[in-house]
């Protein structure tokens, strides 16, 4: 009853779903060029053959399964994969990260024209769905179309857990959409179970398995020029309120460290010019990357607010604190920084990587701190103490090579979803 009502609201919301997509489009939130493909009409034609459907909603879901997508391509020779996601950044990404033989859409918003218009015209062999996306409109198109499916690297929250406990029937029907249930703990595969879920197995979280951001020789040559042997640390995937506690850092440990350099890559770029403001106030020399300049010898704060290069600064900072920590976000990831040899720091608000901060912490392979103050007195100990530096940098190599395996497990699960859509690997 409540998806049949969902339904008929949804059926009478395209004008209004319409509107909110122009204020989003004007805000820098959606693609206008591309805007039709959010309402299921493709912008590319489907090629022949089997095609795999993989839904990623944003930039950490859709860099979890890029290493995924590279496994199916290379085991299946002559599949196709669509990749959608549904923010601007993630498609900017996948313009850059998708291999060939790979196309993105955006998803269609979740209204029934538009799901028919995207299923009609993809008409994809396969799902496998990631994370915690649950549009009923698009999975009940896939149910109706008996579309093999799987959900991948699957959370559930305790929170999400009791919430969706108060509508079994409508979560049970949701869930029966996927054959194969990928859990990315035992928690959450526990709770996926007694809401109903079907084949659920935790296999790990895929962010292990995927490949660190990259980095291009030219711009990483330039960037080591500039920095001329200056002690660095990075606050990555900085959120509004953070950006505040890296200046107060910089300004504790310069009379420790007369020449070092903070830089500051925001988790939204158009934030650059903000941050610099800020940084300015307090007094500090800023450089920004979006303005095509280097760090020079006098800048204390290098803001680097462009897309899609991370990889770069992460290679260049021995330091590194993840944003999105030190407010009630729930964390960025730290899995890329601890793969390319970095101290990894992290402030009291990472439960959305729970299971990782856990195995890292346990082996020694980062650290937690409470607050600003406790940040500075790390980064101080870290910048200068390379035994200490280098335990981190140990413990976190252990549990990232321990993990990298768990993309070979997940395509050993998924055998069933995808020998039912005929899509044979070599796994």
């Amino acid at each position: 009853m409540l998806h049949t009502l969902y339904r008929g609201l949804t059926t009478i919301a395209g004008p209004a779903v319409r509107l909110y997509l122009d204020r989003r489009s004007t805000d820098g939130k959606e693609d206008p060029a591309r805007q039709a493909e959010r309402f299921g009409t493709a912008s590319r034609a489907r090629p022949g053959g089997r095609l795999a459907w993989i839904h990623a909603a944003s930039v950490g879901e859709a860099n979890s399964v890029l290493v995924l997508v590279g496994r199916l391509l290379a085991d299946a020779p002559g599949l196709t994969v669509l990749m959608t996601t549904g923010t601007v950044t993630s498609a900017e990404l996948m313009a850059r990260r998708l291999p060939a033989g790979a196309i993105h859409q955006y998803v269609p918003v979740d209204l029934p024209a538009a799901v028919d218009r995207f299923l009609d015209h993809w008409r994809p062999d396969a799902v496998l769905w990631t994370e915690s996306e649950i549009w009923p409109n698009l999975l009940a198109g896939i149910r109706a179309r008996a579309i093999p499916a799987a959900l991948v690297n699957a959370r559930m929250s305790e929170r999400s857990f009791g919430r969706w406990r108060n509508a079994p029937g409508l979560i049970g029907s949701l869930l029966s959409t996927f054959q194969v249930t990928l859990a990315q703990t035992e928690g959450d595969a526990d709770r996926l179970r007694r809401l109903g879920a079907s084949g659920v197995a935790s296999v790990g979280n895929l962010k292990f398995s995927a490949e660190p951001p990259p980095a291009p020789d030219a711009a990483m040559n330039a960037l080591s020029g500039a920095l001329d042997g200056r002690p660095v640390w990075l606050l990555a995937s900085s959120h509004p309120g953070e950006d505040e506690i890296a200046a107060a850092v910089h300004a504790a440990l310069v009379p420790v460290l007369p020449s070092l350099l903070t830089v500051v890559v925001p988790r939204h770029a158009h934030r650059g010019e903000a941050i610099a403001e800020l940084m300015r106030a307090r007094g500090l020399t800023v450089a920004r990357r979006a303005g095509g300049v280097l760090p020079r010898p006098e800048d204390s704060v290098y803001v680097a607010d462009t897309m899609g290069e991370l990889g770069l600064f992460y290679r260049a900072a021995p330091v590194v604190c993840m944003g999105g920590s030190f407010i009630p976000h729930g964390g960025q990831n730290p899995v890329e920084p601890a793969q390319l040899g970095c101290a990894v720091l992290y402030g009291p608000h990472m439960f959305n990587f729970g299971e990782i901060t856990h195995k890292l912490e346990a082996a020694g392979g980062a650290l937690p701190v409470a607050d600003g103050p406790a940040l500075m007195l790390a980064a101080r100990r870290l910048l200068t103490d390379d035994g200490a530096r280098a335990r981190i940098v140990a413990g976190a190599a252990r549990v990232t090579e321990d993990n990298r395996r768990i993309v070979d497990r997940a395509l050993g699960a998924l055998a069933p979803v995808l020998g039912a859509a005929g899509i044979r690997t070599a796994t």
